[in-house]
């Protein structure tokens, strides 16, 4: 299990991206989220540690895999769970976000689990709300729960996550930089943990400010392949795209696709990672999604373990706020 201070505790009442917590907030969450794991082995998947809390997934965005996994984690943490979704809501009349999340929390909510295809609509609901805001993907700014399972998946793989140290470990990400949420969230836990992050793609999906992160910028997936230990492919994400961003999708396939031939350039106990949806035979192959190197199945396990601990967390820190410091102490030890 992950090495914390004895003396942690979890400060934060909201997730809203990797940006704005530490290192040790990350070992913190990874290390609750690895006490979790068992729960979806047991034969009664649930523990009562939200028992009485109430958790709604606010979306105003299409998903499969992270709705799903909250209102999942929320569940086998005994909480009750409500699914919203834009359409057929007050939204279509009009309604703000200040006011459709105001009267969803005046019925008793303690979180909400906010997607939104504006950037900073996570931070926002934030400050118009009393009870706790998880950012489940706000545009194309963070998506920190999705970064935080994707350190969490490489750590267990590597067997890294009694320390959580990436020192020395370098991971591609590859792909719609310019468009990821995921992107920002990965570099900003990845380098907080010591890793060497290095970005691929073409000039048009690339912003030159990524690299006064401290990231390496890259045009040339072929150069980068033999370096790195990790390789995570993002999807083209064409309904963001506001202008043609490349020749065509054939050409971009063959410069940036993961294809079983370009695997041969690369370590042969390279991770492969991809958040999906997956667009089969653009960004990567079906023979490597389904290869021996994928993880992207364990990806979709370990969020489940990773959104049980956030919300287990936030929700405690958000209780501390009201009833003291001894709250959240309690909560998460």
């Amino acid at each position: 299990m992950t090495q914390t201070d004895a003396t942690y505790r979890w400060p934060h009442k909201h997730l809203l991206g990797v940006e704005q917590i530490s290192a040790a907030d990350i070992r913190f969450l990874l290390a609750t989220a690895h006490g979790f794991e068992d729960v979806s082995k047991r034969s009664v998947k649930k523990v009562p540690l939200l028992r009485g809390k109430v958790v709604v997934n606010l979306f105003f965005e299409d998903s499969t895999r992270t709705r799903a996994s909250f209102s999942l984690a929320a569940g086998r943490l005994s909480a009750d769970v409500m699914d919203f979704a834009a359409k057929g809501s007050s939204v279509s009349k009009g309604e703000t976000l200040r006011d459709t999340a105001r009267n969803i929390e005046a019925m008793g909510v303690d979180v909400i689990v906010c997607r939104h295809h504006l950037s900073g609509a996570a931070h926002q609901l934030a400050r118009s709300v009393n009870c706790s805001v998880i950012n489940a993907g706000d545009g194309s700014h963070e998506h920190p729960t999705q970064g935080l399972l994707d350190i969490y998946t490489i750590a267990q793989k590597l067997g890294r996550l009694d320390k959580l140290d990436f020192s020395g470990l370098s991971v591609a990400i590859v792909g719609d930089i310019a468009n990821s949420r995921v992107a920002r969230s990965n570099v900003h836990g990845l380098l907080k943990l010591g890793a060497r992050v290095i970005l691929v793609g073409p000039p048009t999906l690339l912003p030159r400010g990524f690299g006064d992160m401290g990231c390496e910028l890259s045009h040339s997936l072929d150069a980068v392949l033999p370096r790195v230990h990790v390789v995570n492919m993002l999807r083209v994400q064409f309904e963001r795209l506001s202008s043609q961003a490349f020749p065509s999708v054939r050409e971009y396939a063959t410069f940036f696709g993961l294809t079983q031939k370009r695997m041969k350039l690369a370590r042969p106990d390279v991770i492969v990672m991809h958040p999906g949806p997956i667009n089969r035979g653009i960004e990567i192959d079906s023979s490597v999604a389904d290869g021996a190197n994928s993880l992207i199945l364990s990806q979709v396990t370990n969020g489940l373990a990773v959104r049980m601990a956030t919300l287990r967390l936030v929700t405690a820190a958000g209780a501390a706020q009201t009833t003291g410091a001894d709250a959240v102490a309690e909560a998460t030890a």
